[in-house]
């Protein structure tokens, strides 16, 4: 017995030992498992925040580029990208199972290649990849597109939300907008790049803990999302889509090798519009022909543009009597220098310098500077006018150009636009001082610029950057230059605008090219530096073209007046007939009429306003977007026009209606408007009631009142509006 028990007292001690060496081992490895937190190599912590943590991205938005009356130029839009789910862990029907049937249906509508896309998914499949992305051509579509790859049905093909940069009015002010690269390293263009700091948004995102049943546990973060600032820009959207449709047909018409143009208010510096050609359609990517803002970029010889600056020294110094003769044709400078010539080299015998500016004589500038003027005091007024320094316009990589002083040869080239360079932009800072009586405006184009709250971070100011000459010089140096468009003599009568009283300067600049200049029809550089009315100017307008294809009868002049006079003649009826905005508010705090906000709302909630000014496009139940914005100043009667999130969108019968109420449906639905005319309008295509989606074109053609009275005593169709006939008199009898 005793033996028995004392076996039993072995095992049960060996039992004892052996458990609490196992508890040992137990609460050890717990032990290890709680400091290291790791089994087997796997990190516990991050398995559980993978089966328990989630996280969502809350989406910003970039902020949008307006012109100056608040009509969008860039901003981000709804886009979609399509991916192909291969996992078939995704169930029946969610995941890809033929990839040549897929590549079949879908290659159309992805820009791809049918024999790459079945490679590209078949890949996927053998990899064992859960879902693939299908190229450039699968990212960034539009409504139309998304909603024509899901009405394929394709099992596995998804299509996630996302959002894009669109710009809705496509080629327009391009060089000056710029483009929001999708390239990784790639820097943004134009304002896009220069303001990217302003215009970029940050994503906010939130993160929770998943419990069971789809509770969450109470540690939730949120970050909100940070919206990107709104940059208001200079531009009038009037002026420059003139300046757009005026290149165009140039570009269509006489095939230059470029050309660029600015419209600038002399009075404050604020650029109206700009642009360049070869330009793009940001839309667009990677087919950009021309990275260059030739606006601010590009320094070329001006030619005989920049004499208009050399007469007003010349008057400022007291040496110019328009009565005072000299002998025209040639010109000798010194006994080492080639003689200057005029571009008839006989002459015209003894003439007046005020016939000699109107002829636009070499002899006669040449001479003022070397023998009357004086070669450092030209060469101080040149520098006085901002010629061979940046303007420090808001646009990058500007240009300085070049004076070259020199020897008298050089002083008397330098005179008539030879020799030295300058700018476009440089131009139309100097034309400032003769429009707006000596006082020198700096020109800039970024007019404001807001945060996503409306508060404004940023405000454009207008800046005088000098008084290169006094008001009596620049009143008779403009006398002058209405004397180039309208007088006996003139070189710039295709300027000569019925009722604008247009006032400039003609350039025709040689263009060097392998040491030597170029001869021959066509092969210069065709300019005119103008403004109008010339008595107290509102718009200077500066129009350059290259190179352009001339047939034997036409001349230089003839492409440059076609973009001059289409824009100044905009330019002149808009301004006229659009109130300036301190005009607006005094007229709108008379009336009390401020624009509500309708955004959000039904169509048929229209805060006060009148429904017969009130235009619904869309079959919609809420508004997304008006024309004027919110809190815009509002004038009695105005037309306002407001977008629902309809399917359809069916263009109104616009007839008599005016230039800026059109405007106000393309900006509305991001339609690409080609007017043609000034007035009312008289014809629309796509006709009233046609549905139009995002990007088309529409083409609005305006004539006279007595057209389009006479029109609807034809047709029987409703009074003239008005209002808008009062807005528009103006406009429609320059065109009778």
């Amino acid at each position: 017995m005793e033996i028995k028990r004392a076996v039993t007292n072995k095992r049960a001690v060996f039992l004892m030992f052996l458990f609490i060496t196992v508890l040992l081992i137990m609460f050890g490895r717990m032990t290890y498992i709680q400091l290291t937190k790791e089994v087997r190599g796997h990190d516990l912590q991050e398995m559980a925040a993978q089966k328990y943590d989630r996280s969502q991205v809350l989406e910003s938005s970039r902020g949008s580029i307006l012109d100056r009356h608040g009509s969008v130029l860039a901003e981000d839009v709804p886009a979609y990208n399509v991916v192909a789910v291969l996992s078939p862990n995704q169930g029946e029907n969610q995941f890809v199972e033929d990839a040549a049937a897929t590549a079949e249906a879908l290659a159309p509508f992805v820009g791809m290649d049918q024999l790459q896309l079945e490679n590209q998914i078949q890949s996927g499949i053998d990899n064992g990849r859960y879902q693939i992305e299908l190229g450039a051509g699968s990212r960034n579509l539009t409504y139309n597109q998304k909603t024509q790859v899901s009405e394929l049905e394709l099992p596995g093909i998804m299509i996630e939300e996302t959002s894009r940069r669109y710009y809705p009015k496509q080629t327009f002010a391009s060089h000056v907008i710029g483009q929001q690269s999708i390239l990784e390293g790639v820097n943004h263009m134009g304002l896009e790049g220069r303001l990217n700091d302003d215009l970029e948004s940050v994503d906010g995102h939130i993160e929770y803990s998943s419990l069971h049943r789809g509770l969450t546990a109470a540690t939730d973060r949120i970050t909100m999302p940070e919206d990107g600032a709104d940059v208001y820009t200079t531009i009038d959207t009037n002026i420059q889509a003139a300046l757009e449709q005026a290149m165009a047909q140039v570009e269509e018409e006489y095939a230059p090798e470029k050309m660029t143009a600015i419209a600038a208010d002399p009075r404050t510096g604020e650029i109206l519009a700009m642009s360049n050609r070869p330009s793009f359609n940001p839309n667009q990517y990677g087919e950009i022909e021309n990275y260059l803002n030739y606006a601010v970029q590009d320094a070329v010889e001006p030619g005989s543009t920049l004499k208009m600056f050399t007469v007003a020294a010349a008057i400022e110094e007291g040496v110019f009597d328009t009565e005072r003769t000299f002998k025209s044709g040639k010109y000798e400078i010194d006994l080492h220098s080639n003689p200057v010539n005029d571009v008839n080299p006989d002459g015209w015998g003894e003439i007046s310098y005020e016939e000699g500016f109107q002829r636009s004589s070499n002899v006669l500038v040449s001479k003022l500077v070397l023998e009357d003027l004086g070669i450092e005091s030209f060469y101080s007024y040149l520098n006085d006018f901002g010629f061979g320094e940046r303007t420090g316009v808001d646009l990058d990589q500007e240009s300085t150009g070049r004076v070259e002083p020199g020897r008298r040869s050089d002083a008397a080239r330098t005179s008539f636009g030879q020799n030295s360079t300058v700018t476009p932009i440089q131009m139309i800072q100097a034309a400032t001082a003769i429009a707006n009586d000596g006082v020198m405006m700096k020109p800039y184009i970024v007019k404001e610029v807001k945060d996503s709250a409306g508060k404004t971070l940023r405000q454009g100011e207008s800046e005088v950057v000098g008084e290169p000459i006094s008001a009596s010089t620049a009143q008779q140096t403009r006398e002058l230059l209405r004397g180039v468009v309208d007088g006996e003599f003139g070189t710039g009568k295709k300027y000569n605008l019925q009722g604008l009283d247009v006032a400039g300067k003609t350039g025709t600049a040689q263009i060097a090219e392998g040491g030597e200049y170029l001869r021959g029809h066509g092969q210069h550089l065709y300019s005119f530096m103008g403004m109008a009315p010339y008595e107290d100017p509102k718009v200077v307008l500066y129009v350059s073209v290259t190179k352009p294809k001339l047939s034997e009868g036409d001349s230089g002049n003839d492409p440059v007046s076609l973009i001059f006079n289409a824009v100044m003649q905009r330019s002149m009826s808009y301004m006229d007939l659009e109130p300036s905005d301190e005009e607006l508010i005094e007229e709108a705090e008379k009336q009390g009429i401020e624009m509500p906000d309708l955004v959000g709302e039904h169509p048929t909630n229209l805060a006060g306003l009148n429904e017969e000014q009130v235009v619904v496009i869309g079959d919609g139940s809420t508004i997304e977007k008006q024309q004027p914005q919110a809190d815009a100043k509002l004038l009695n009667g105005e037309r306002v026009v407001v977008k629902t999130d309809g399917n359809t969108f069916a263009l109104p019968d616009m007839t008599g209606w005016s230039y800026r109420d059109v405007l106000k449906v393309a900006e509305s639905l991001d339609l690409e408007l080609t007017p043609n005319g000034s007035g009312f309008v008289t014809k629309q295509d796509p006709p009233a009631g046609t549905d139009v989606s995002p990007g088309e074109s529409i083409k609005i053609e305006f004539g006279s009142r007595m057209e389009l009275e006479s029109m609807q005593v034809d047709n029987e169709s409703e009074p003239i509006d008005e209002e808008v006939a009062e807005e528009t008199e103006d406009e429609a009898e320059s065109d009778e």
